[in-house]
């Protein structure tokens, strides 16, 4: 049978200055773009879905260290310009987040200690929605996509909207996982870390990963399944078969610093795993829902992006070396800051302490007040008293020694 030909696809309506749309390859018929003017985008029971966002820049423009903030902060103001109580619902509504960004993945060439995008080159960008409410918010937004993502000093013009997967339920990612079995893989894409007494944990323990996706799962499914029963099994029964991960420190968030872990890792179930099979089923599940719903924590400033499959860390997009020089001046003040506190133990001294190190880091690199105070919600005059301060204690530090 002859092959049909497609219809020739609209260039997208630009914003100056003109950009030239690259050249890309004919799509395959899976990764064929979302019809945006369609009816209906999935279906309306959906409560998961996986959207990768084909961009490329109108000029030749740098990241900022923190640019995912950018991102994180543009898809809430789209949401809130139709919808401001579901817009307050993904900001602050829940301790669980019904949805997850990644950064920019793509051809980056380095300049100083940022990445550069060319204009003549396409990048990828992934939004998750992870319950009915969200899935259906987007897909109404989508229906009204601006031109462009208005990012600082990069903007991108949206090419194309695709599912990464097909929009699902917890119901029937539980229903596919009793046909699985075997080793599985998950690639972390972009670092990847827990909390653990305080502290970050990069490293990717069964319990802590899975632990990760059953929290998601009982907050947002409507099957709820007993933690510590599960987890107890999981460490009993979960394997790391193999691993090539390797360890970052990035700034990430609105304040602060993370350690993660990047890579790939495989893991097997021992013989005995299946004498639950209830379990079985269910860590199957949690492994189809990973790339939903990311791994660890701060996944909607892109952390955590998880992927299913065996990925070489070669292909994980490169952290700019301002982001890893930022991310250890925040950490290097931070602990400066809570050594001078004369109550060191609590999280408020803590929390304090990251605020401070992360606006004179930031402002060390040359960020004004005014984007340090909107990237971390804070009133402009609280941005300026806390610098105040920081520089003060700096000062002070440096006298003693």
């Amino acid at each position: 049978m002859a092959p049909t030909k497609s219809k020739p696809k609209p260039k997208p309506k630009t914003r100056t200055p003109v950009a030239t749309k690259p050249k890309a390859a004919k799509p395959k018929a899976t990764d064929k773009p979302l019809n945006l003017s369609a009816k209906t985008l999935w279906a309306k029971s959906a409560e998961l879905v996986s959207l990768e966002f084909t961009l490329y820049p109108l000029f030749n423009c740098e990241l900022y260290a923190q640019y995912t903030i950018g991102l994180h902060a543009w898809v809430l103001q789209q949401i809130q310009e139709r919808d401001a109580e579901l817009s307050a619902y993904m900001h602050n509504g829940q301790s669980k987040k019904p949805f997850n960004i990644s950064g920019l993945s793509g051809q980056f060439v380095s300049h100083s200690q940022s990445l550069q995008l060319q204009k003549d080159k396409t990048y990828r960008w992934r939004i998750n929605g992870l319950c009915k409410t969200v899935t259906q918010g987007i897909a109404d937004w989508l229906k009204d996509l601006p031109d462009e993502i208005e990012l600082k000093g990069a903007p991108l013009a949206i090419d194309t909207v695709r599912l990464v997967q097909p929009a699902t339920t917890y119901a029937k990612l539980l229903t596919a996982a009793t046909e699985d079995s075997g080793n599985v893989s998950l690639s972390f894409v972009s670092p990847t870390s827990f909390r653990r007494k305080g502290h970050h944990l990069p490293l990717p323990w069964p319990r802590n990963v899975f632990h990760s996706y059953l929290r998601r799962w009982n907050h947002f499914a409507r099957k709820k399944i007993d933690q510590d029963a599960f987890l107890y099994w999981v460490d009993e029964h979960v394997i790391v078969h193999r691993h090539n991960i390797e360890s970052t420190k990035v700034a990430a968030g609105k304040q602060g610093s993370v350690t993660g872990f990047t890579g790939a890792v495989s893991y097997q179930l021992d013989r005995s795993a299946s004498e639950q099979p209830d379990f079985q089923t269910l860590f199957y599940a949690l492994v189809r829902l990973a790339p939903f719903c990311g791994t660890g924590h701060k996944t909607t400033f892109g952390l955590g992006e998880t992927q299913l499959g065996w990925r070489e860390s070669a292909a994980v997009p490169a952290v700019p070396t301002g982001q890893l020089l930022l991310a250890e001046r925040i950490d290097e003040l931070t602990a400066l800051f809570v050594s001078m506190k004369k109550r060191q133990g609590g999280q408020r001294a803590m929390d304090t302490a990251q605020k401070w190190a992360t606006i004179l880091a930031r402002r060390e690199q040359g960020d004004g007040l005014e984007a340090i105070a909107q990237d971390m919600n804070l009133a402009y005059e609280t941005t300026k008293t806390y610098s105040k301060l920081a520089r003060k204690a700096l000062r002070e530090s440096a006298n003693d020694e």
